[in-house]
């Protein structure tokens, strides 16, 4: 997975040596929102900004940080838990005939949890994400943009130990989507905003 990583990130820095179209820049932000109900009720909100250099009227790929909150309340014990969260990576989108866009988000992210799934009071851990995802893409005629979009982790990676929780450190924990054996998806819905800087 490392070896997979290293060629995105050299891929991503070498693209603006070979591409002699460079077509302006944007300024992306991103939100998303997690939580789960039950005796212990627990979420994460995540907001990411992006910095992205446009090539032609497809490709836009850049630079991402990423901040996320995660909290936890233990209705049985009363134990509850909050931690901030910050990281960062790069991005690159393809965006077709503005209706749609496919694209990859490779970020590393400090994790509130342990490796086994417990959230941490001491540390963070540096867990390695990358997501896969498509969804809707829209540019209105003062040139902004919204999309929203379904990314998958691909680094998401099981935990034998409890099958639960597929990915005990995944730092996009708690996850919504489950498969019929009621097992967690690695699966983040993400809403966007991108507005240009320069052209």
């Amino acid at each position: 997975m490392k070896t997979i990583l290293i060629s995105f990130f050299s891929i991503l820095i070498s693209l603006p040596i070979y591409c002699q179209s460079l077509n302006g820049t944007e300024l992306g932000i991103d939100a998303s929102f997690n939580s789960r109900t039950g005796q212990v009720r627990s979420g994460n909100f995540g907001l990411g900004i992006k910095y992205g250099f446009k090539f032609g009227e497809t490709i836009i790929l850049g630079p991402s940080i990423r901040y996320q909150r995660t909290w936890s309340d233990d209705g049985a014990t009363g134990n509850k838990f909050s931690r901030n969260s910050w990281g960062g990576g790069a991005f690159i989108h393809a965006r077709f005939s503005n209706v749609a866009f496919i694209g990859v988000q490779a970020e590393f992210i400090q994790s509130p949890f342990t490796s086994n799934g417990l959230m941490s009071l001491d540390g963070s851990s540096w867990v390695a994400t990358c997501l896969i995802g498509a969804g809707l893409d829209y540019g209105f005629e003062n040139n902004w943009r919204i999309n929203a979009g379904v990314y998958y982790d691909i680094l998401d990676i099981p935990n034998p130990n409890n099958p639960e929780n597929n990915n005990p450190n995944s730092p996009f924990q708690p996850y919504l989507a489950r498969n019929k054996q009621n097992q967690v998806i690695p699966i983040v819905y993400r809403i966007s905003l991108f507005i240009p800087i320069t052209e």
